[in-house]
This record gives C-alpha cells, sequence and structure tokens, in this order.
C-alpha cells in the first residue's frame, strides 16, 4: 500500500465538507479526478469510505476512524513544514558558540543581540572558555562556531585567521597620551598589566623592551585583558592589550571616557579566528553567524585604526 499525501488531503476535505464537489474547488481539482481518487484510496485500503445513496455520501465508520489517522499524518506534515520554513529564514534552530574571554563579555553578545532580533525560536548556547579548549570543542563538532585565538592548523578545523595588532591603553591624562605612538623607550620601567607568563602577547611584549634595552616591570599578570581596563584607568599601570578588548572598551566607553588608546611599536601580533568543525556541514544559522562575525572584526579593526589615526 503507497498512499500519498494528496489522497490523504484529499479524502480529509470531503470528509470536512461532506461533497465531492466541494472538495474538489477545495483542492484545485475536478469533481471526476477527486472521486476517482476516493475510489482508488478505498481500493488501496481494501473497504469502503462512503456509502453512496442518491448522490449523497454518508461517511462510514472506517472512514471516522481514517480521518483520524489522516488528521494525524498531515498535522505532523504540517508542522514539518512550517518548522522547516522557519528554519530556512534562521528563524528556528539552534546555535551553538564557543569564545575566548576577551570577546564573550562585550563584543559577541553585542553582534548577538542583534544577530537575535525576530528570530525568537533560535536557540542560542554561548559558553566562554580558553582557546586550547575551543579548539577541542570546534573539532569534536560539539559547537558550531568558535573565536578563539588562532589554533595550529589541523583537518579537523576549518578556520578564518585574522592578525591584528596590539595596541596600548594608557589614562587620557598620561603626558604620553599626546604620543601618537607608543614604545619600550616611553615605558622604561613604568608599572604593566600583561597576561600570564605564557601567552603570546606577553612573551612579545617582554621581548620588545629586553631587544630596546628597556626595563619590563610587570605589576599585574592577568588571564585576560579586560580586567585591565580598570587598573589602567585607576593609574595603577599601563598595558599592550589585544584589539578586541580595546574595542570593547570603545563600545562601553562614554565620550569623556578617562582611557587613552595608542598605537604600540614595535608591532604586537595577537591572532584570532573564527573556527568552524572540518567534517561537518554548517547549518544556515551558523552559516549566517559567521558572515556578521566576519563584518563585526572587519568593523572593530577600522574603528580602532581610526582612533589610532586620529590620536
Amino acid at each position: 500500500m503507497h498512499l500519498s499525501l494528496r489522497q490523504l488531503t484529499t479524502f480529509r476535505e470531503v470528509m470536512r465538507s461532506g461533497s465531492i464537489s466541494q472538495a474538489a474547488r477545495s483542492v484545485g481539482r475536478t469533481q471526476p479526478a477527486v472521486s476517482t481518487m476516493i475510489r482508488t484510496l478505498e481500493d488501496q485500503l481494501g473497504f469502503a469510505l462512503f456509502m453512496r445513496m442518491q448522490g449523497k455520501l454518508t461517511p462510514t465508520p472506517e472512514a471516522h476512524f481514517f480521518l483520524e489517522e489522516c488528521e494525524d499524518i498531515l498535522g505532523r506534515v504540517e508542522r514539518t513544514e512550517r518548522t522547516l520554513s522557519r528554519i530556512s529564514t534562521l528563524q528556528s534552530g539552534k546555535l551553538k558558540i564557543a569564545s575566548h574571554p576577551a570577546a564573550s563579555s562585550v563584543f559577541l553578545p553585542r553582534l548577538l543581540t542583534r544577530f537575535l532580533q525576530d528570530r525568537d525560536d533560535l536557540e542560542l548556547s554561548l559558553i566562554m572558555r580558553s582557546s586550547d579548549v575551543i579548539e577541542d570543542l570546534i573539532a569534536s563538532q560539539q559547537y558550531d562556531v568558535g573565536f578563539a585565538e588562532t589554533p595550529a592548523p589541523r583537518a579537523s578545523i576549518a578556520q578564518v585567521d585574522y592578525d591584528l595588532e596590539c595596541v596600548c591603553v594608557l589614562r587620557a591624562d598620561d603626558p604620553l597620551a599626546r604620543a601618537p605612538v607608543i614604545t619600550p623607550a616611553d615605558l622604561d620601567g613604568r608599572p604593566m598589566a600583561v597576561l600570564f607568563d605564557a601567552h603570546n602577547t606577553a612573551l612579545q611584549t617582554e621581548a620588545a623592551f629586553r631587544a630596546a634595552g628597556c626595563r619590563f616591570n610587570k605589576r599585574l599578570e592577568l588571564r585576560t585583558f579586560l580586567p585591565g581596563l580598570q587598573f589602567v584607568a585607576a593609574g595603577a599601570c599601563t598595558m599592550v592589550c589585544d584589539l578586541i578588548t580595546a574595542y570593547s572598551h570603545l563600545l562601553q566607553a562614554p565620550t569623556d571616557h578617562a582611557l587613552a588608546i595608542r598605537r604600540f611599536r614595535p608591532r604586537i601580533s595577537n591572532s584570532v579566528s573564527i573556527l568552524t568543525p572540518g567534517f561537518a556541514t554548517q547549518s544556515l544559522a551558523a552559516s549566517a553567524f559567521i558572515t556578521d562575525l566576519q563584518m563585526a572584526v572587519d568593523q572593530a579593526a577600522r574603528a580602532v585604526e581610526t582612533v589610532l589615526d586620529t590620536s
């Protein structure tokens, strides 16, 4: 037995209307075509669905039972069609994102707030993890999108890399803030906030001071740069930090904010990447979000560059 959805839909319309002619108008077919379909359906089922007396259709008890089954089947099909339609317009589905600390507090929440607008049924999971943990979460396909410091290439991860420069953050009333470029010589012996010793930016910063013959005064060691902004604002230190943290400050800072962002030379690199599973097909929601994330990273780089160029 091979029943079609058209047969079930037509039978349901006949039952609802009580008339072959009315059902034909509802399903957009001719009356003879609907009559033929009902007879074919009865032949396939092996029992009568209607008693035909004097041109009037009277449903059999079996027809009422069969209608319940049809309503259940067609209801599931219609719900599935609505769900797929919402997924195709990115209004429904699930999206799991893992972010490193620098982007998780301001940068990504701002972006996701816009992304979720008018997508009320899109479920989102956002977690903050270290970059090495994010790498494993993406490689094992536990998360759809990762935003982290650039890992070594591996087949199980597809990545889009951004080589972003670090910037110097200091109080706006610091005399050094009048200079467009800050160097190790300017910061010789001054208290600094840096990340933990093994972090690439800490290694590069210390190496820059050593190469310039300047004293590197590490007063504060941090796991992320974000709390360092408060220490700088309080006058406890200066800091050479990643671009995403600097941009997050710009997003939140009032017009008369107490911090200045300046270019630092020699250039300290902080490479970040958008990571996706290498052996999995991206969902429509993930693809759309990645497009927005790429645009947001480019916008962040342009915004900070504008501040550096006008300082």
